[in-house]
């Protein structure tokens, strides 16, 4: 995790209110800041006074979450999101993946409007480690799962799902075609790297879908955290080089005889936020596991040390 140094984004609007975008485009702000959130989860309304779709409703409770460490609260969205939605039928109600900070309020929404759940697929995962983003949604239940390049419409809408597995192995970018806009949900943010947790986040496919990304022509991305991305494919190469960067920072300290995440971690991330190690030590892990399939390093008790070639 990165956190772009100088990044503030006073927020034009605060949880609840509205805010129009383009012309088929607004949101509305979930009231769960926090330092995994930014200013919090936006749900994203694509459509017009006939019909709309409605783009990670968020969270709902009252943010209790159990130890997770992401702030889940999401009481009155889901009556926010239908204040924004006024007259207009929703027809779908889509989620990018299934993290409690983007799906849980699908299931009161629907039961609202009547519309089908769709997009992602569910996943239930029992992690191998303390999470350092927020855990996933067990009571997702779409009505249907798209696949990549496979599209909905609406009036004077197209919206066409965008597979890019690595942030979880189930994550989804939606296009609306009318505009070139991409809606990225975690994958890909201006104010933060994405958290890639193991067993279900996977770096090799994080990588392949950035640059899936990068050969896209979208003219600007919606994340589900934080501000427009107005330059998407400089940001997305940059991303992928920090990426690197780190890989070869990992590579660096191996062969320095340092192989314990922990110690890795406070030497790669100078002044992180205290409540970001445990997002930041999830992604080395990521980094070494991508290592080890690539047969350049190996796990060895609690820690890990290079292959040497015979």
């Amino acid at each position: 995790m990165r956190h772009i140094a100088g990044m503030k984004w006073p927020d034009t609007i605060t949880a609840g209110e509205i805010e129009q975008h383009e012309p088929l485009v607004r949101r509305v702000l979930a009231p769960n800041a926090s330092p995994y959130t930014y200013t919090g989860t936006q749900t994203w309304i694509v459509g017009n006074r006939t019909d709309v779709a409605v783009i990670d409703p968020g969270p709902v409770g009252s943010g209790q979450s159990m130890g997770d460490p992401a702030d889940i609260h999401g009481e009155g969205h889901v009556e926010a999101i239908l204040r924004a939605v006024g007259d207009a039928k929703v027809t779908a109600i889509l989620c990018t993946h299934t993290h409690r900070d983007h799906s849980p309020a699908a299931a009161p929404l629907k039961a609202a409007t009547g519309a089908p759940i769709i997009g992602c697929a569910p996943l239930v995962l029992r992690d191998d480690g303390p999470r350092a983003d927020s855990a996933f949604d067990p009571d997702y239940h779409p009505d249907r799962i798209l696949k990549d390049a496979e599209a909905i419409s609406g009036d004077g809408w197209t919206i066409e799902a965008v597979a890019t597995p690595g942030h979880t192995s189930n994550h989804l970018c939606f296009a609306l075609r009318e505009s070139g806009a991409l809606f990225t949900g975690d994958h890909v943010m201006k104010w933060s790297t994405s958290v890639v947790s193991p067993p279900d986040g996977d770096m090799r496919d994080y990588l392949a879908s950035l640059q899936k990304l990068y050969e896209r022509d979208d003219r600007i991305y919606y994340p589900a955290h934080g501000p427009a991305v107005n330059n998407p494919r400089q940001l997305v190469r940059g991303m992928i080089g920090h990426r690197r960067q780190r890989e070869r920072q990992i590579v660096t300290l191996l062969e320095g005889g340092e192989g314990h995440i922990p110690n890795m971690v406070a030497a790669m991330y100078k002044g992180l936020d205290p409540r970001l190690i445990g997002a930041a030590g999830r992604s080395v892990l990521a980094h070494l596991i991508d290592l080890q399939n690539q047969g350049r390093v190996a796990a060895q008790g609690d820690g890990w040390h290079l292959v040497t070639e015979n």
